[in-house]
């Protein structure tokens, strides 16, 4: 089959923009920003501050190369309001792989998070005189946000739009991360083909995916659901352990376990006995002499134990009976107190009492 060079991707490109002539398909060719000489702020940001709702729809731009802040080197390339009256910090870019824009895009969300409904009335209105714009600033935000009056839940969060000819593997990992921890963050890409003399603009918003964004955010609100339930369910109790009258205050879980083992030890009770009670867990590590606890670690991870951090090993949490040294578990789960009754019920010769403080 003869080949048709007419339908090789131009050099460089990854995708093409095709024109179809009815005869054939022929890829328009790929061109770069400065190529074609457009400048990245006298250009691209000046016909996109007009025609904004090309890369982030839905947005009220409130000012450009917005710098309200003591290092006046830091500008925002255009700072908008959605219709959520989130604000939306914006950072263009004509570079092919995107530059630092991300970690800039992160601190400028960071130094706008606290401005106000009268501030943001005062950056329009500062913008619109710029530009020779007679709208009243505070009305025009107001219309937009189809708001009577100001409301409390102006600005609660920040939103990031990156836009660039194309995006570094670097950025596109630290975004999709942000996204999973709940960032609302997203890149845009305004890819340039043809000539000088006819322009085209690819702009598509490549993360998150626009057919995938409802699937991805609840995906992220699932994840963040569980973050907050692990950290809820986490059992941070804390207890009083008596023994024989003596009195050991605000143990957590692990530490009420120590303390009630060394004190049935020190009745006379071996750890094994113990363990034979508590057949779901393992209670120690044991190991033959009275090591010291550096010694104990080395023990726990010579035989292959991933971690010696899971025992209490330092010279005081030691156990030590019968010639030999045990280092007592520190993971301790939901069977805790079965545990505890378990051991108190095995050595009725001293008195243990072990309930949580108020």
């Amino acid at each position: 089959m003869p080949r048709n060079d007419r339908l090789l991707l131009p050099i460089g490109c990854v995708m093409a923009v095709y024109k179809f002539t009815g005869t054939e398909i022929v890829p328009l060719n790929c061109a770069t920003f400065a190529e074609l000489k457009i400048e990245e702020r006298g250009n691209l940001q000046r016909l996109l501050r007009d025609q904004i709702q090309i890369i982030s729809p839905d947005t009220l731009v409130i000012s450009e190369e917005f710098g309200d802040w003591d290092d006046s080197r830091r500008r925002i390339d255009l700072l908008g309001i959605d219709r959520d009256a989130k604000l939306v910090v914006i950072e263009l870019k004509r570079t092919e792989d995107g530059g630092h824009m991300d970690l800039q895009a992160i601190r400028y969300a960071a130094m706008v998070s606290t401005i106000t409904f009268a501030d943001s009335v005062r950056i329009f209105d500062e913008y619109l005189k710029q530009r020779g714009d007679k709208r009243d600033a505070s009305q025009t935000i107001l219309d937009f946000l189809d708001w009577i009056e100001p409301m409390e839940d102006f600005a609660n969060d920040v939103r990031i739009v990156l836009a660039s000819a194309e995006f570094g593997k670097e950025i596109t990992t630290a975004v999709l991360w942000l996204l999973d921890k709940g960032v609302d963050i997203r890149c845009v890409r305004i890819k340039p083909y043809g000539t000088k003399e006819e322009i085209l603009l690819d702009v598509q918003q490549i993360i998150p995916l626009p057919e995938a964004g409802e699937y991805q955010i609840r995906v992220r609100e699932k994840k963040q659901l569980e973050r907050i339930t692990r950290t809820t369910l986490r059992d941070n109790t804390k207890y009083q352990v008596t023994v024989s009258g003596q009195l050991y205050e605000d143990l957590p879980k692990r530490r009420a376990v120590l303390q009630i083992v060394k004190s049935i030890v020190d009745a006379g009770i071996s750890p094994e006995t113990l363990q034979n009670d508590i057949t779901w867990q393992y209670l120690y590590f044991k190991a033959s002499g009275q090591l010291s606890g550096e010694k104990i670690e080395a023990a726990i991870l010579a035989e292959g134990r991933t971690e010696s951090k899971r025992y209490f090993t330092s010279e005081s949490e030691l156990v030590f009976y019968s010639g030999a040294t045990y280092a007592i578990s520190n993971q301790w789960g939901p069977r805790t107190l079965e545990a505890i009754e378990k051991m108190i019920v095995r050595c009725p010769s001293i008195p243990i009492v072990c309930e949580p403080m108020s």
